[in-house]
């Protein structure tokens, strides 16, 4: 039976470098943000390559939760790469009791701050933190699951640590090849990497983290302050 592993993220996390730790397992293939074109589709977003996006997937949600929960002959495991702003509220729940759920989270001043260098405006729903809090305590109570909570900063400090972590709250075998990859573009990647997925596709592995100086709008760190609450209700669940 094929074991899928459900990972909800905000955008500019190290979603993406995650999803490469998972590829390179022997055992794993992986699915790139599979409601992407649904959530363009039915909101009407001017995202960036959204005619693309539309066109690489089913845009009924209905069609998307029933592949993600079909067993593939080709693997033992099936990593689902989520991005919390594309589930809208219209999007049943039930099928995630099918997955061995996980939440990876960021400071939303780091999200902030990244997702303003891609995009020239940032909106609360953009970030996805008020969406993933509602998600992982809706996700909980359908599935009973003891959720791995994942916080970005913390993971970044030890990576293999906080992979043997992983992998033994999700009851699958750890891999030293999860810790490094090769560069280039994957076959599995959203075509959105385009404009996305520059950094990680530069890399070899994961990245040790730099705050760095953090400069916000009055706006931006309004968005910040809102999702503050939310992201610290998840940080009291993350591990070290």
């Amino acid at each position: 039976m094929t074991i899928r592993i459900g990972m909800w993220s905000g955008p500019r996390n190290i979603s993406t470098a995650m999803m490469r730790s998972f590829e390179n397992r022997d055992d794993t293939v992986v699915v790139d943000e599979p409601f992407y074109a649904y959530y363009l589709h039915a909101t009407g977003m001017a995202h960036p390559m959204r005619e693309q996006v539309i066109a690489s997937q089913p845009t009924d949600w209905t069609d998307v939760t029933a592949a993600l929960v079909r067993d593939l002959d080709d693997a033992d495991i099936v990593y689902q790469k989520h991005m919390t702003h594309h589930m809208l509220h219209e999007i049943e729940l039930d099928w995630t009791a099918a997955l061995r759920n996980c939440f990876l989270i960021r400071d939303p001043k780091y999200v902030v701050a990244s997702y303003a260098r891609k995009r020239e405006s940032v909106t609360q729903d953009d970030i996805g933190i008020l969406r993933q809090y509602e998600l992982y305590t809706e996700i909980t109570a359908i599935t009973g699951q003891d959720i791995p909570v994942i916080d970005a900063t913390r993971f970044l400090a030890d990576p293999e640590a906080g992979l043997h972590r992983l992998c033994e709250r999700l009851a699958i075998p750890y891999s030293d090849r999860m810790l490094h990859w090769p560069t280039g573009r994957r076959a599995s990647d959203g075509v959105w990497a385009a404009h996305w997925y520059e950094v990680v596709e530069q890399s070899t592995g994961f990245q040790a983290f730099s705050a760095g100086d953090v400069a916000l709008t009055a706006e931006q760190q309004s968005i910040v302050d809102e999702a503050s609450d939310y992201y610290q209700a998840l940080l009291a669940d993350a591990g070290p």
